[in-house]
Order: C-alpha cells, then sequence, then structure tokens
C-alpha cells in the first residue's frame, strides 16, 4: 500500500475538501504509474468526497486525471469514474 493511500486511511471524511484533494494526487501517481484500474477507483472516491464541498480546487486537480482516463474508456472503473461527472 503506498504511503499516501496508507495515511488516508486514518483520514476522517469529515475534512472531505483535504481528503479529497489529497486523494486527487494519489489517482494521478496511480494514472503515471499505469495503474488505471486503481487511479480510477481513488478518482470516484474523491469525486464522491467533493460532492457539496464548496472548494473547486479539487475538482480542478481532477480534471487531468479525467481527461487521461477518458483515453482508457471501456475499462468498468474508469467508465465509472467518468461517468460520475456527467451527474
Amino acid at each position: 500500500m503506498p504511503v499516501l493511500e496508507s495515511a488516508l486511511a486514518g483520514f476522517d471524511d469529515s475534512h472531505a475538501r483535504d481528503k479529497a484533494l489529497y486523494l486527487t494526487w494519489l489517482a494521478d501517481s496511480y494514472m503515471t504509474a499505469g495503474e488505471v484500474e486503481q487511479a480510477a477507483k481513488v478518482t470516484c472516491r474523491a469525486l464522491d468526497l467533493t460532492n457539496g464541498v464548496a472548494s473547486v480546487r479539487p475538482r480542478r486537480r481532477l480534471q487531468p486525471v479525467l481527461e487521461r482516463l477518458a483515453a482508457h474508456r471501456g475499462v468498468t472503473a474508469a467508465d465509472e469514474a467518468l461517468d460520475k461527472t456527467a451527474l
């Protein structure tokens, strides 16, 4: 388990903005490592946390990850993440 993922496991969801922001870094790292499914799962979690959060920063940070995930349409996890942005 990556260090950031381990640290986030103990991070409470009541700090949704901060946790979502940190998850964007994790998702980006997974994409860079070629771990598309894991990146998509983390992206979904970050998107869930950003609902109801006033800050747009996590959503902005996710945009490049989502654009990279779009190249992997057809991978179930990527499709799920991309579909969440269409809501």
